[in-house]
């Protein structure tokens, strides 16, 4: 294991509280945010103006209670300005993956270069990758020689990677079924092992819940179809994060504040080291509706109230997160 670098150590540090916890908010959302603005306009036209303004507006005030801020540079550019002096993720990948075939290819943003991300302010680097061990062979190659060419870039330009991974179905599975709900903790446990390898250099893995927290009995969130029991999700959550070395924070998956909550808790009772969270929708998304409704004046009360809280209830929870110093990749 290679000692981590100045570069890639200040980024961590610049990303991570006063312990080295990691309590970053998300906004690189595009596509999924221009269709959520679609929405509460009712079908009307979502403008550039649109999307950069509510960037801005979420930005300024959740990273005077966040570690971070993860952004794009499609519509994230101006919200970089506001971000409190904390520590910014940006995201190389373009919006989406290539829609002509079912496996999910993805590709980076035209025009831009870590060296260029860095030149815009980032201190570390966000990649996303939607992965299957069982997907066609020839295209998990593609898949992982493009994280290997970012993991290498990021090298050269000494600045952290967050790969983030995420599940998706290959065998014609509902991915809201009990079926694909069943075999998910697979597909995460056998992704983890196949991307904390050296190979990638990737520096932090964002990962999903190995479960659908729906489908935990014993939950809240429970929706009465189990796939798992109380117990059998703890061990998922263990079994899984045991499988990297490196540091690993959680994501919100656009579950609700009150979901995420629960589902991190789940992840401390079961003993799980992690170190921090990169929580996205989990904490703005209902600031949509309200900035549709009610302009920049609604949107900056309900983010200083409910949204601000929403963040304030995750800190809470990563009282008992760890440093990503402690990290056993780190520690080496």
């Amino acid at each position: 294991m290679a000692k981590l670098s100045a570069g890639k150590r200040s980024g961590l540090e610049s990303m991570s509280d006063a312990r080295g916890v990691i309590g970053a908010a998300a906004l690189d959302q595009r596509g999924l945010l221009k269709k959520m603005i679609a929405k509460a306009l009712n079908g009307g036209e979502v403008t550039q103006e649109m999307m950069v303004e509510f960037k801005c507006h979420v930005t300024n005030a959740l990273t005077k209670h966040a570690s971070a801020m993860l952004l794009d540079v499609e519509y994230g550019l101006p919200a970089t300005k506001c971000i409190n002096g904390k520590g910014l993720l940006l995201a190389y990948e373009k919006s989406g993956y290539d829609v002509t075939g079912p496996e999910k290819i993805p590709s980076l943003t035209e025009g831009w270069s870590v060296m260029r991300l860095k030149e815009h302010g980032a201190t570390g680097i966000k990649i996303l990758l939607f992965y299957n061990p069982d997907e066609r062979a020839d295209y998990n190659e593609q898949k992982k020689a493009w994280v290997e060419r970012i993991g290498a870039e990021c090298q050269a330009l000494d600045i952290p990677l967050f790969l983030e991974l995420l599940a998706y179905d290959v065998h014609g599975e509902d991915e809201a079924g009990l079926a694909y709900a069943k075999r998910k903790p697979q597909i995460v446990r056998d992704s983890i092992l196949e991307f904390t390898k050296d190979r990638y250099a990737a520096d932090v893995l964002k990962l999903e819940a190995p479960v659908v927290m729906s489908r935990v009995s014993g939950t809240t969130a429970f929706t009465g179809e189990e796939a798992y029991t109380r117990e059998q999700a703890m061990e998922l959550f263990r079994s899984t994060a045991a499988c990297t070395d490196k540091p690993i924070v959680y994501l919100s998956a656009g579950t609700t504040s009150e979901v995420f909550l629960e589902m991190l808790e789940l992840a401390l009772e079961a003993g799980v080291t992690f170190h921090g969270v990169l929580c996205g929708r989990a904490t703005w998304q209902d600031g949509v509706p309200e900035y549709v409704k009610g302009g920049v004046e609604a949107l900056d009360e309900w983010l200083n109230t409910v949204g601000v809280q929403n963040v304030r209830n995750v800190n809470k929870v990563l009282e008992r997160a760890y440093p990503w110093f402690q990290a056993r990749s780190i520690q080496a």
